[in-house]
């Protein structure tokens, strides 16, 4: 049994690994640890949206649907979301852990069928009996799935490298399924919720604190740079200076202790996939490590264990509107 829990560690921390770094790109020419850029400016008007069975997405994938879709079967946490924001329900989801969190449909998650097998290798047979009429996967991990899904039902694989891509889906989603202003209201709302979390951490200090997000284990340390979802997106509230570690995609998230140490981050947020009672968090693996105790935000007692599948699996605009409050509570502001 332990060894089979090692290989579920390995697998599925090397998923959510390239997940998270195939958002990665070149690091940029600015110098990694300067200060906070000033306060972005966040549009905050949500444009008016058509209805249409055919979208072009964020990454050029256009997508014509028969009619508009109805029995949605959600592979990603974006899918999952999306529908929460349009008041719809996944006709079944493989990421019940994120469906259940109270930012998408707490515990109404119970009522949603529960797609079999592991990320990435879900069975395909389990997706057919839920008759879906569209399926909905993350581009790089859910490829090899597509001959066999789409026997049944059309497969739309995305993958948001900002959070402008996010409110992008959720608007092809919107036109796909009839929703329009279920899907402008929501973007509205999140446009807001950014806008008003850049002004709040500008006023407070916060925007002056050195926050970093990584994930996976004492061996095998990964980081949310700059050039991902949600390193972009903490990049518009604090000072991130994590950038992607060179252009190869395989390796552009990874991070040692002594790179973390390098940077002195204020605030560690982390997020640990736990198999059993038996696992320790990343914080834990760590603790007894003396290049991680010279860190300021361990000094600090600023190291805080965030929602794995929240931080981890959320790609749409609820997810990030929680991951910005949670954030801005955890990290303190300016003496």
């Amino acid at each position: 049994m332990r060894a089979e829990r090692s290989t579920a560690r390995m697998l599925l921390a090397a998923l959510l690994a390239a997940a998270l770094a195939g958002c990665s790109a070149a690091p940029e020419e600015q110098p990694a640890d300067a200060a906070p850029a000033p306060a972005p400016v966040i549009d905050r008007a949500a444009p008016p949206l058509s209805a249409s069975t055919t979208i072009t997405d964020p990454h050029g994938q256009q997508l014509s649907l028969p009619k508009a879709p109805e029995r949605i079967v959600c592979l990603s946490g974006l899918c999952d979301d999306m529908l929460v924001e349009l008041g719809m329900t996944p006709a079944g989801t493989s990421n019940p852990d994120l469906l259940a969190h109270p930012a998408l449909m707490g515990e109404r998650a119970k009522t949603v069928p529960v797609v079999q097998g592991s990320f990435g290798s879900e069975d395909v047979e389990s997706i057919a009996a839920l008759r879906p009429d569209l399926v909905i996967g993350l581009s790089g991990v859910h490829d090899a799935l597509r001959p066999a899904i789409e026997g049944f039902a059309p497969l739309w694989l995305t993958e948001p490298a900002d959070w402008q891509e996010s409110v992008e889906y959720l608007r092809n989603l919107g036109s796909l399924t009839g929703r329009t202003e279920q899907a402008v209201t929501a973007e509205a709302a999140f446009r807001a919720k950014l806008a008003d979390a850049v002004q709040a951490t500008r006023a407070s200090g916060q925007a002056g604190r050195k926050v970093v997000l990584m994930y996976g284990s004492a061996e095998s340390i990964g980081v949310d740079t700059r050039d991902s979802l949600k390193g972009d997106l903490l990049a518009q509230l604090f000072n991130y200076p994590f950038p992607a570690q060179g252009a190869d995609v395989e390796t552009a998230s990874n991070y040692s202790v002594e790179d973390l140490l390098a940077k002195q981050p204020d605030v560690v947020l982390a997020y640990s996939l736990l198999f059993s009672a038996e696992d320790r968090t990343l914080s834990a693996q760590l603790a007894d490590n003396p290049v991680w105790q010279q860190i300021p935000a361990v000094q600090e007692q600023q190291v805080h264990e965030v929602h794995a599948k929240l931080f981890g699996s959320g790609r749409g605009t609820r997810s990030l509107a929680a991951i910005i409050d949670e954030a801005a509570e955890l990290v303190p502001a300016a003496r």
